[in-house]
């Protein structure tokens, strides 16, 4: 029987999923060209089950990214159930500077399956962007921010990020640029 493509898959089919993503997160962040063979091995699923999720390297690619993606923006909502909103943006800030050294690392595989002709294009950033100014709107209306900050101001305020080499020591460069940014923000705040 044929699972409809957009049937919720088994918690087994989803963890294997999941895996797959990890693994591949990893190892395509170290070599764009690991062989998909290896990130099933590790991932520690057959190729019957790897290749039915993924059928070729350019859905993998494309997958990993949207996956991070996704959890980094999903997870301003769940920092901000736990936290006071300016903890919860500056930790955010944290899980965004994670995503994007994992996205630099990517950014050889991810041209690789993008670039050919009629290869599909990047995944938006619209999960982000929309987390962004979740977390901001709630920091305007609890005073920790000045108001009026955009995701695009955001965004620009953070751009250093991209230039941080993803190969080095970059969590220490990263906490600083961050912080300075959050401070940026707090500058103004009404409630300060």
């Amino acid at each position: 029987m044929q699972q409809k493509k957009d049937a919720p898959l088994r918690s087994d089919a989803q963890r294997n999923r999941e895996r797959i993503l990890e693994v591949a997160l990893a190892e395509l962040t170290r070599s764009a060209d690991t062989p998909l063979s290896v990130i099933a091995k590790k991932a520690g699923v057959g190729q019957g089950t790897f290749y039915r999720n993924f059928p070729h390297r350019e859905a993998l690619v494309l997958e990993v990214y949207r996956y991070e993606m996704q959890q980094v923006a999903d997870s301003a909502a769940q920092l901000l159930e736990s936290r006071e909103p300016d903890r919860a943006l500056r930790e955010w800030m944290d899980r965004l500077a994670r995503f994007a050294m994992a996205k630099a690392g990517l950014a050889d595989a991810i041209r690789q399956a993008t670039s050919a002709p009629g290869s599909p294009a990047k995944p938006g950033h619209t999960p982000v962007s929309s987390a962004a100014e979740l977390l901001l709107r709630a920091n305007e209306e609890a005073g920790t921010i000045r108001p009026g900050v955009s995701a695009d101001d955001f965004f620009l305020a953070i751009a250093g990020l991209w230039q941080i080499d993803p190969r080095g020591d970059w969590e220490p460069r990263a906490t600083r640029l961050l912080d300075l940014v959050m401070d940026g923000l707090r500058a103004g705040a009404p409630g300060r």
